[in-house]
């Protein structure tokens, strides 16, 4: 747990925090609405640190995938991270910007750092988030594994790890379950996302294991749904559910109050790994998603579940 942080040098006031918090809830449901609807079961005070930091990750993701900086994008994220290191020690300037990095999501800071000075964010988690998203630079192939699940951590597991530090625990083995969750919720998102990845040039399935099960780059372009492809499809989601299952631990170590934002998230993903397999693995021509009338129907009963209200 870090140490206390200094007083801001460029404070803000309660308006000015309110409106960022504000400005950083809107970006969200306009980012990802599955998380949007988690994060509302929260507590205001921790929502609102929430919206803050999943705004910043979603910033360094948007840095590398909207092309905006062209070849500067590296440099992008070093100055998103050096004004990240700033605001650890307090400053929340965007002095020497040279990029406008800062400048262009000043309330994002400014929601941003008042969430520093309220929660023991460790600096570590929200600078992998960033080198995950620097490993997207130029294109994305990952030989085995291993090699993905370093991808993961960092994009996904290390967002979580920053999350709990909001929601509170005091059972350290929330920790491997965080980060289980977090490689079950990324591996989701490859598998659902796999066209919409080539279409980039990214090929975030290992190809060690492409090769084992016979299925080619080439298959997954052309959308090619073998009995091969299905047998892949159907390993890779039966490990998808294990991580779930090991990352669903988490919930009954953290505050009573916040367990429930993980849990609407979780069943999300559940729900969509249901639809891969009722679609017959076939994420190349059928993208798995929920409506919005199944995912405020999920949100409904976790809310409801966690006022004492059951179902029969």
């Amino acid at each position: 747990m870090r140490s206390k942080m200094p007083e801001p040098t460029t404070p803000a006031t309660d308006q000015q925090i309110v409106d960022a918090y504000e400005a950083v809830a809107a970006s969200t449901k306009a980012a990802s609405s599955n998380f949007y609807y988690a994060f509302i079961t929260l507590p205001n005070e921790k929502r609102h640190a929430v919206y803050a930091g999943y705004s910043f990750c979603r910033l360094a993701d948007d840095i590398v995938d909207d092309g905006d900086y062209g070849d500067r994008t590296g440099e992008a994220l070093d100055s998103l991270q050096t004004h990240l290191a700033s605001a650890y020690a307090g400053d929340y300037s965007t002095n020497g910007d040279a990029l406008k990095i800062t400048e262009a999501s000043t309330e994002l800071w400014r929601a941003l750092g008042d969430t520093l000075h309220k929660y023991p964010i460790d600096q570590q988690h929200l600078l992998d988030v960033v080198e995950g998203c620097r490993m997207d630079l130029d294109g994305t192939t990952y030989e085995t594994w291993d090699d993905l699940v370093k991808y993961c951590k960092r994009v996904a597991s290390a967002t979580g790890l920053a999350l709990i530090e909001v929601f509170g625990y005091d059972d350290p083995k929330a920790v491997d379950y965080a980060i289980d969750l977090g490689i079950a919720l990324q591996l989701t998102n490859i598998l659902r996302d796999i066209i919409e990845d080539l279409d980039i040039d990214r090929v975030y399935l290992p190809a060690e294991e492409l090769a084992e099960y016979g299925v080619t780059v080439d298959d997954l372009r052309s959308k090619r749904v073998s009995p091969e492809f299905i047998r892949f499809m159907k390993f890779q989601v039966a490990r998808a559910r294990k991580y779930l299952e090991s990352g669903v631990r988490l919930f009954p170590l953290l505050d009573e109050q916040s367990r429930q934002c993980p849990k609407t998230m979780t069943h999300v993903y559940e729900k969509l790994l249901d639809q891969i397999e009722k679609n017959g693995y076939d994420t190349l021509n059928h993208r798995a998603s929920l409506s919005i009338f199944q995912k405020f129907k999920l949100m409904s009963v976790i809310w409801l579940r966690s006022r004492g209200i059951r179902f029969v």
